[in-house]
């Protein structure tokens, strides 16, 4: 008995030492220990992680050097007063041209021209048979003179009190008949002829004589050919300095040089090219220039105030405008839209400029308006070869 109370009560101490032990949480001391370390690194390092991933804290900028200004070559060129040249594509063109027809049909009796020849106004053309209408003409002319002859006779007995007034009456109508008889007989007779209706050159016959012709048939054509006429299209832009009565240069096809004067501007512009016709009246007494030859013509318009620049320096603005780039006063780049006065074989003659502007010459594609620049006045050789550049790429 003394023994197993022992054991029991040697049970009991061990089991009440183990659950005081168990209280004090002591047997997971290593363990947690470790735990806590990871998680205090893990912690640190996300912390870390955290830390990297914001920005810094704003530092003060450095003052970063400006960059110098750009060098461009400039100069004012001298102004002068130049002609306005305005420059089209044309046509020559007959001064007049008539088809001729007949105005009855017919066979054809007398052709007394052929082609090229000149003729004057009212020279017999063509003429068609016309026997029976010549033998009426001769009859009316002849009862014509019969009816005066009885009115004379009738007016001397109507004097003398021997004749009635009724009868001198009807001798009078009678002559007037008579008179309107031959009129009629001759206008029959006269549209058997084809005349000339102006002053000009016989173009084209399509008929021969003998030939059998209908009432309206084409016969001729007849040119005026002094002056000829010179026409072209002029913009809408330009049509403002363009006026009646102004001198016009006409190169045509072959090379040939003449001078006119415009003569006629359309006030109705093209509904397809929104361009107005422009005719020059060109003399041509011998009658060397032909119609239907392509020319250039070159109108002179009232003079302006402009300067004579190389092509080169031409841009296009931040509109899409041509224009040049200047530098200013204040030594900033300012564009100006230009006013084509004359394109030359030596340069663009250009207005619209102000006169003290200095204009680049070089480096004007690579500055914008606003900048700020070094201007340096270009030297004579460098606008001679600019110019030289422009001129070879005309030829």
């Amino acid at each position: 008995m003394p023994k197993i109370r022992f054991h029991k009560l040697a049970a009991i101490a061990v089991l009440i030492g183990f659950a005081a032990w168990m209280g004090t949480g002591e047997f997971s001391s290593v363990g947690s220990a470790a735990d806590k370390s990871v998680t205090t690194d893990k912690s640190l390092t996300t912390d870390k992680q955290a830390d990297a991933g914001k920005p810094e804290a704003a530092k003060p900028n450095k003052a970063e050097p400006k960059a110098a200004p750009r060098t461009v070559a400039v100069v004012t060129p001298p102004r002068k007063t130049y002609a306005r040249a305005i420059r089209i594509s044309g046509l020559t063109e007959a001064d007049k041209r008539a088809v001729l027809a007949t105005r009855v049909a017919g066979v054809i009796e007398k052709l007394p021209v052929k082609q090229g020849d000149r003729v004057k106004t009212g020279d017999l053309v063509l003429m068609l048979a016309a026997e029976e209408k010549i033998s009426n003409v001769e009859n009316a002319r002849q009862l014509l003179v019969q009816r005066k002859a009885e009115l004379d006779a009738a007016e001397r007995l109507a004097k003398t009190g021997n004749l009635p007034k009724l009868q001198l009456d009807t001798a009078r109508s009678n002559l007037t008949q008579a008179q309107s008889q031959l009129d009629t007989a001759q206008a029959e007779l006269d549209r058997n002829e084809v005349k000339a209706p102006f002053d000009g050159v016989i173009d084209r016959i399509p008929v021969e004589l003998g030939s059998s012709v209908m009432q309206g048939g084409e016969v001729a054509t007849v040119l005026k050919l002094d002056p000829v006429i010179a026409r072209g299209e002029i913009s809408e832009r330009d049509l403002r300095y363009v006026k009646i009565g102004n001198q016009a240069d006409v190169r045509l096809v072959n090379d040939q040089k003449v001078t006119g004067t415009v003569r006629y501007i359309s006030r109705d512009a093209s509904a397809q090219t929104r361009t107005f016709c422009v005719e020059v009246a060109i003399p041509n007494a011998d009658g060397s220039i032909p119609a239907g030859m392509t020319a250039e013509i070159t109108l002179s318009a009232e003079p302006t105030n402009a300067a004579m620049l190389p092509r080169s320096v031409v841009t296009l603005g931040d509109k899409g405008d041509l224009g040049i780039r200047a530098v200013g006063k204040d030594d900033k780049v300012a564009f100006f839209p230009i006013d084509l006065v004359d394109d030359t074989p030596h340069g663009l003659v250009l207005g619209g400029i102000p006169e003290d502007a200095r204009i680049i010459v070089a480096g004007q594609e690579l500055v914008k308006e606003g900048d700020l620049v070094k201007p340096v006045e270009a030297d004579q050789a460098t606008i001679n070869k600019l110019i030289g550049e422009a001129t070879a790429g005309t030829q």
